[in-house]
C-alpha cells in the first residue's frame, strides 16, 4: 500500500511541483517529543548565544534570495520580478526582532522594597507549533517562527500544501546557522493530524495564519488539549481604505491599486474595500481604472509579468463568484475582462475587477476576496467613512488617506482595527504589532509585544530579610 503523499500542485500551469511524504500521527507526536526535550537545553542557552545563532540563519536566507523567488512564484504564483521583495520583508523583521530580543525578553525590576528582591521573569512556553500562511510563507513564518526560538522555545512548523518546500529552506538554513537538533523541526500532516497533535498536550503554544473558519477549528482543538496551549490567531480580513478630499490623489490612486492587487490580492491587509469622499470620487475612480489597465497578467516566471495567478482554479472561481453576484446586484464592473486575454475559466488566471455601485448587502464588500478586486463607494463624510469601516466582522488594518495628520488619528481612534495607516497600507512594520480585532483574530506578533506572546510571565518574591 503506497504512503499518502502531500502534492504542490504549482498554479503556473498544473502540474504537480512537488510530492512530500504525509507524517502519521505517530511520527509528528515523536518529532513534539524530540522538540520538548531539545527545549529543555535550548532555554538555558544565553541569549547571546541564540542572536548569533538566529543572525546567522537570517544571513544564510538572504544569500539565497533568488531561489526564495523561483519557489514562490512556482509554489503559489507571484511574479518572480517582485520575489526579493518577500526576503526584504524577511530580512528586517527578522534583523529587528533579533534587535530588540534581549531588551525584550530581560527581567522587569518590579521596584525597590524594604527587605524583598522583586522581578517578573519572560520564561519561555515550551513547543510552539507554528501553522503559517502560504500568499508570504517566509515572512509569515518569520513572525512567530525566529522570535519563538529567540525566546527559548522549540517550533515545529506546519506549512500549507502550497508551500511545503519552504519549511525545508527554513530547516537548511537554521542548520547552516549552527541551531541544535530538534531547536526547529518541520512536519506535513494532514488537518486531522493537525487537531490530534494539539489535543495531545505536547503542544504549549499554537500560532496559525488562515481563515476565521480554520481558526475556529484550531480552538476547538485547543479546548480539547489537557494543557490550555495558548495561542495567537491572525484570522480573516476585509481591509478598508478611506480617501478625503485633502488628499494627494495620484499617490493614493498608486498605492492602493498597489495596496490592492500586490500578490494577485492575496495579502492578509490587501485593501478590498475603498471609500471615497465624494469631492473626488470621479477622479479617484478614474485614476484606478487607468492603474489597472497597465498591469500585465500572466506567467509568474516571465520577467514582464506584474499580474499572477491565483493560488488555484477554485480560489479564482469563488472570486469571480463574487464579482458576478455583485454585478448581478446592480455592481457595474469597470475592467473589460477581454483587455487580460490570459484570464481563463477553470484556471487560475483571473482577469482584475474593479467595481462601483456598490454596498454592503454585497459579498464583494463584506466577505474576504482575497484577490484582486475590489469595491469603491462615494461617501459625503468623514463619520459616514467610519461607520461604512467598521461595518465588518473583520478588523485587520485600515488605511486613511489625507494631508491632514490629526484628522488621520481622529479618524483612526475610532476605526475598530489592529492597525491604523496614513498614507500607506499593505506593510507590515516589526517594531508595531501585528494584531486584529474582532473575527480578524487574537494575540499579537513582532514588536516588543510579539515575545510577550511567546513567553509567560513567572513572579519572584524573595523575602532578603527574616529577622
Amino acid at each position: 500500500m503506497n504512503a499518502p503523499v502531500l502534492k504542490i500542485i504549482t498554479p503556473v500551469d498544473g502540474s504537480v511541483y512537488a510530492e512530500r511524504p504525509l507524517a502519521s500521527e505517530a511520527d509528528v507526536l515523536a518529532t513534539l517529543e524530540k522538540a520538548k526535550a531539545a527545549q529543555r537545553d535550548w532555554r538555558e542557552v544565553a541569549i547571546a548565544e541564540r542572536e548569533k545563532m538566529a543572525t546567522a540563519f537570517v544571513d544564510a536566507m538572504v544569500a539565497e534570495k533568488d531561489k526564495v523567488a523561483e519557489l514562490i512564484a512556482w509554489q503559489m504564483g507571484r511574479p518572480i520580478r517582485y520575489g526579493h521583495g518577500e526576503m526584504r520583508g524577511f530580512e528586517e523583521r527578522a534583523r529587528y526582532m533579533i534587535a530588540i530580543a534581549a531588551k525584550s525578553l530581560a527581567d522587569i525590576d518590579a521596584g525597590p522594597k524594604e527587605g524583598f528582591k522583586r522581578y517578573i521573569r519572560r520564561e519561555p512556553l515550551g513547543v510552539c507549533l507554528n501553522l503559517p500562511a502560504w500568499n508570504f510563507p517566509y515572512m509569515t513564518a518569520l513572525n512567530a517562527v525566529l522570535p519563538a526560538i529567540l525566546a527559548g522555545n522549540t517550533v515545529v512548523m506546519k506549512h500549507s500544501s502550497q508551500t511545503a518546500l519552504v519549511a525545508e529552506h527554513f530547516a537548511s538554513s537554521f542548520a547552516k546557522g549552527g541551531l541544535p537538533a530538534n531547536v526547529f523541526q518541520f512536519v506535513n500532516m494532514t488537518h486531522e493530524t493537525t487537531d490530534k497533535v494539539i489535543r495531545s498536550g505536547l503542544v504549549d503554544q499554537v500560532g496559525f495564519t488562515g481563515s476565521t473558519a480554520g481558526g475556529r477549528n484550531i480552538m476547538a482543538s485547543v479546548a480539547g488539549a489537557p494543557n490550555f496551549p495558548a495561542t495567537c490567531l491572525e484570522l480573516g480580513g476585509k481591509d478598508p481604505a478611506y480617501v478625503r478630499p485633502d488628499v494627494n490623489l495620484a499617490f493614493a490612486v498608486e498605492n492602493i491599486v498597489d495596496g490592492g492587487f500586490f500578490n494577485s490580492g492575496q495579502s492578509c491587509c490587501a485593501m478590498e474595500r475603498v471609500y471615497v469622499h465624494e469631492a473626488v470620487y470621479d477622479r479617484f475612480v478614474e485614476g484606478v481604472v487607468a492603474t489597472v489597465n497597465a498591469y500585465k497578467l500572466g506567467s509568474p516566471t516571465d520577467p514582464d509579468t506584474t499580474l499572477g495567478p491565483v493560488v488555484r482554479a477554485s480560489a479564482a472561481a469563488f472570486i469571480q463568484g463574487q464579482i458576478d453576484e455583485a454585478i448581478r446586484q446592480g455592481a457595474k464592473g469597470l475592467i473589460d475582462p477581454s483587455h487580460f486575454p490570459e484570464a481563463k475559466a477553470g484556471t487560475p488566471y483571473l482577469a482584475p475587477q474593479v467595481l462601483v455601485d456598490v454596498d454592503h448587502s454585497m459579498r464583494v464588500m463584506t466577505e474576504e476576496t482575497f484577490g484582486p478586486a475590489f469595491g469603491i463607494m462615494k461617501v459625503k463624510s468623514d463619520e459616514e467613512a467610519i461607520q461604512l469601516m467598521n461595518d465588518s466582522e473583520f478588523g485587520l488594518t485600515a488605511a486613511v488617506w489625507t494631508e491632514d495628520l490629526a484628522a488621520a488619528e481622529a479618524i483612526g481612534d475610532r476605526i475598530e482595527t489592529g492597525t491604523v495607516f496614513m498614507n500607506r497600507c499593505d506593510y507590515v512594520d516589526p517594531a508595531l504589532a501585528w494584531t486584529g480585532v474582532k473575527a480578524t483574530g487574537r494575540g499579537a506578533s513582532l514588536s516588543q509585544v510579539g515575545y510577550e506572546q511567546l513567553t509567560r510571565p513567572k513572579s519572584f518574591h524573595l523575602r532578603t530579610k527574616t529577622d
